[in-house]
């Protein structure tokens, strides 16, 4: 079957997700008509995946369109906002009908997790690349910032890092296999955007972040924006048992430079610490302390022998990495 634009528009992406009833006008028009909540303002982040750059070529179609939204909720976790509206640029060498069903599958049953729309977007062909916008709700006031961090404050990180690194490591050296791999692959394919995390530490946290270049480069980029400096305790990083391992060698680099961990990194007042883990254990959320903001210069890590270094690894970055 031979399919154009507006076909592929009408088949795939017209009816991909659930109606909001904030969406006045949405796909197939020239504009969507949005009406954002009274007293809240909008949070948007918009980021590209590119075949050979983010995502092997043989990834799993499934797991592209949901990593393709779930990266981008996860800048809306770094700010606290609720998720509401999407759009999605797609350009794509051929149709294929079983491809993109996958694709769109994806991207959907995540999109329903989240209560998201798929309001509009555009279909063009060419080499394949994905851009995802997405539009959420936040208090001006409650919105987490990486500007908000204070000396005294505590350092915390969700889930584990280093995961997606290790996958990819290990599938650029065809070294991947057994549960432990498919755990790793998981993580790396179908990262978990820390939403209701994100609107948990709303009034909470002072600064937060998501950790999509690395955990060191992250947490330099708070510190940047925050006028502080850091130091963390290596001891402490939560780690799988292969990146555990891994860093048992000696070798950080996942762990600390990996990236694509979309984990959430904050820092919280001291007075606030007990609260904070009050709520994410009732949450089921799972943080760990990993060190704390400080009135000094740099990012000192402190190694579990004692040793310390100012020595940062670079993180993520597409014009140096």
């Amino acid at each position: 079957m031979s399919f154009s634009e507006f076909d592929l528009i009408r088949t795939y992406f017209s009816h991909a997700t659930g109606n909001r009833g904030d969406v006045l006008l949405g796909i197939g028009d020239d504009c969507a008509l949005l009406n954002p909540p009274a007293g809240r303002c909008l949070a948007i982040s918009i980021d590209t995946l590119v075949e050979g750059r983010h995502f092997l070529p043989e990834v799993d179609p499934a797991a592209l369109g949901h990593k393709a939204l779930a990266v981008n909720l996860s800048d809306l976790a770094a700010m606290g906002a609720e998720p509401a509206w999407a759009t999605l640029a797609i350009t794509l060498p051929t149709v294929d009908e079983v491809w993109l069903r996958a694709f769109v599958d994806g991207f959907a049953q995540l999109a329903a997790a989240h209560d998201v729309q798929l309001v509009g977007g555009d279909t063009t062909r060419g080499p394949l690349s994905i851009t995802v916008q997405v539009h959420g709700f936040v208090d001006p006031a409650l919105a987490l910032r990486r500007s908000g961090g204070r000396a005294g404050d505590r350092l915390f990180v969700s889930g584990t890092v280093g995961d997606a690194a290790l996958a990819l490591q290990r599938l650029r050296d065809n070294a991947a296999h057994g549960t432990e791999d498919a755990c790793l692959l998981a993580r790396l394919d179908r990262p978990t955007p820390r939403v209701a995390l994100g609107r948990l530490l709303t009034g909470r946290a002072n600064a937060a972040i998501d950790v999509s270049d690395g955990l060191a480069a992250d947490l330099r980029h708070i510190c940047e924006a925050s006028g502080v400096a850091a130091r963390v305790d290596l001891s402490r990083l939560p780690v799988s048992p292969a990146v555990a391992a891994a860093c048992d060698r000696g070798d950080w680099h996942c762990a600390l430079a990996g990236g694509d961990d979309y984990e959430l990194l904050f820092s919280v007042g001291a007075d606030q610490v007990d609260a904070v883990l009050a709520a994410c254990g009732a949450a089921g959320e799972p943080v760990q302390e990993i060190g704390s903001l400080v009135d000094e210069e740099g990012i000192a890590l402190v190694y579990p022998d004692g040793r310390v270094s100012k020595e940062i690894p670079d993180g993520f970055d597409h014009f140096r990495t």
